[in-house]
């Protein structure tokens, strides 16, 4: 039986009062704030947030005044007119913004919004920016996961003030990831220090509100320790059927192809705030107390953005990933507005009979054959001879496979993957994907000129048997522990190692974050040798994390003479 935890949460001591949950407690509590004559709330919201909201806190709060500050912004047409530069005309691929959210505001129409705020009764300014209209007396945030959000655009709802319901969802993640969710965050952090309650609105129906001290002393915990984030699955065209069992996923699901586990960019920490669990955007957490947890020199290096990502791509019982290779980080940077670019790699967390990786090219591929099989089998010729320029090496549990951007790759069928990766992984130039579409029915993206232009032609067998596959070198070994490097190449800046054990094992965290896997053993705990937090214990194919502010720790097997084998990643500083 599985004990892969899908529920992570942390608990935040000291306030066992000050959460609640269901729309009539929330509404009673809400209705407390009207009980005064002169009272302006505010309730700002992340982009995304349901109808329902401004409802249950209209009947709650009985405002004799509303104002909806989504009136302030410019229309559909315009806002999607300014953001055009960095939408462009491709599927998934955007040019990342760096401005704020007033840049979408008419300041006509903010101006007009100020001058009707009335100067007594109850008033209730409602939306997406609203604080920019008005202070308030209370100001309440209503926020929502990342996730959440790609579910709802799939159920059809469009972006912030744009009527495209029913376009691809594809599209719709597009905008929020380059435009929407930028400024949204940012304007986030503006406010995060004054929120008086927030008010977590992922379950259509189920309203949970909790008040910000609780909500940020919660944060404050989780940089302080060990911690996991909310994981989520997906079922993909080339899907298998691993995590079902492993992770204790529905049985009766076609497959699942991606589970998010270690994204704080993607993924969500639930607190536990007495009886009520609220939800939080890990993202929260990354921007307001980067320095506790990324450390110091990874955020001088990186900024309040969390470089390192784990995922699962699962293909036990599937198909082969899409033939791909990520940009170069000047091309990232030049066509995409990053500021690093993808580098990854694969471990074998298991793998079939067969199973295996694609990974560099042949030696003697001819470029322009290459180029002319590759357009006349995306133009619906005869399908792409992969095996003619593309190695395969067999896989088998714990190899692990480096990635460096620009080199050309894809898991094969039979292999369950822990892909340890720089975060920005929205940048997957597609070059063939073997004759299917999408499960949307649409043909998926194809980015053959991007991954031309980026395909590192040396990187042929010789040279990727040597560098790429299983490029493992013994740090430690003795009869306490083995600590192995396994990656990543030189050229990237992630180092990952490997320590097997029945044992302790001594780390230390203080100069940047660690992010780790268990990858064989039922489970481990990790403890703080000075009591700086409580035992944490993980479980088999968990990703777990610990905050640069957690310092030294200890990891060790939960049962006595148990081996336990995890993976650690973190920065390398040189």
């Amino acid at each position: 039986m599985t004990n892969y935890d899908k529920y992570p949460e942390t608990l935040v001591a000291g306030h066992d009062g000050d959460a609640w949950e269901g729309a009539a407690t929330v509404a009673a509590k809400l209705g407390e704030l009207g009980c005064a004559q002169d009272h302006t709330l505010v309730v700002e919201c992340y982009p995304g947030v349901d109808v329902e909201v401004l409802e249950l806190v209209r009947e709650a709060f009985r405002p004799d005044t509303v104002i909806l500050s989504d009136d302030i912004f410019y229309d559909g047409d315009e806002l999607t007119g300014r953001m055009q530069p960095h939408l462009t005309d491709d599927r998934v691929r955007g040019v990342m913004y760096y401005g704020r959210l007033e840049d979408f505001v008419d300041p006509a129409t903010l101006d007009a919004a100020r001058a009707a705020m009335p100067t007594g009764g109850r008033t209730l300014v409602y939306g997406v920016g609203a604080g920019l209209v008005a202070t308030g007396d209370t100001l309440v945030y209503c926020d929502l996961a990342r996730w959440e959000i790609e579910l709802r655009y799939r159920a059809g709802m469009p972006n912030f003030r744009a009527h495209n319901e029913g376009e691809d969802s594809l599209r719709k993640i597009k905008r929020g990831y380059f435009v929407e969710w930028r400024v949204a965050d940012k304007r986030k952090m503006e406010v995060f220090d004054r929120v008086d309650y927030f008010l977590d609105s992922n379950a259509v129906g189920t309203p949970k509100l909790a008040t910000g001290d609780a909500v940020r002393d919660g944060l404050r915990a989780v940089a302080h320790r060990p911690f996991r984030l909310v994981p989520y699955f997906d079922p993909g065209v080339w899907g298998g059927q691993w995590m079902k069992e492993v992770c204790g996923l529905d049985p009766k699901a076609s497959n699942y192809a991606w589970s998010f586990d270690g994204v704080p960019e993607e993924n969500s920490l639930y607190l536990r705030i007495g009886e009520v669990r609220i939800e939080v955007p890990a993202q929260d957490l990354v921007l307001w107390r980067p320095v506790e947890l990324l450390g110091m020199p990874v955020y001088c290096r990186f900024g309040a953005e969390f470089p390192i990502r784990f995922d699962f791509l699962d293909t036990m019982g599937g198909q082969n990933l899409s033939l791909q290779v990520h940009p170069m980080t000047e091309y990232i940077r030049s066509h995409f507005g990053m500021t690093y670019t993808q580098d990854e790699s694969y471990y074998i967390l298991d793998a079939e009979e067969g199973g295996g990786v694609f990974l560099g090219l042949k030696d003697g591929v001819d470029r322009e054959a290459f180029e002319c099989d590759l357009r006349s089998a995306q133009e619906g010729g005869p399908s792409f001879p992969a095996e003619n320029y593309v190695n395969c090496f067999p896989a088998k549990k714990h190899d692990h496979f480096l990635i460096p951007a620009g080199t050309l790759h894809c898991s094969a069928a039979g292999t369950m993957v822990l892909e340890i990766s720089a975060t920005p992984y929205n940048f997957t130039f597609k070059m063939w994907d073997w004759d299917r579409l999408g499960l949307d029915g649409l043909p998926r993206p194809i980015h053959i000129d991007d991954g031309l232009a980026n395909i590192q032609w040396d990187r042929t067998t010789d040279w990727v048997r040597e560098n790429l596959v299983n490029a493992v070198k013994v740090i430690h070994q003795g009869s306490d522990y083995l600590e192995e490097h396994t990656g990543l190449h030189e050229l990237e800046f992630i180092e990952t190692r490997r320590f097997t054990t029945r044992g302790v094992t001594e780390h230390d965290a203080t100069d940047g974050f660690n992010m780790l896997n268990l990858v064989d053993g039922r489970s481990a705990v990790i403890e703080s040798p000075t009591g700086a937090f409580e035992p944490y214990t993980v479980h088999y194919a968990e990703t777990f994390i610990i905050p640069a502010a957690a310092g030294r720790y200890t990891i060790r097997p939960e049962h006595d003479g148990e081996q336990v084998m995890f993976v650690k990643a973190y920065v390398r500083h040189r």
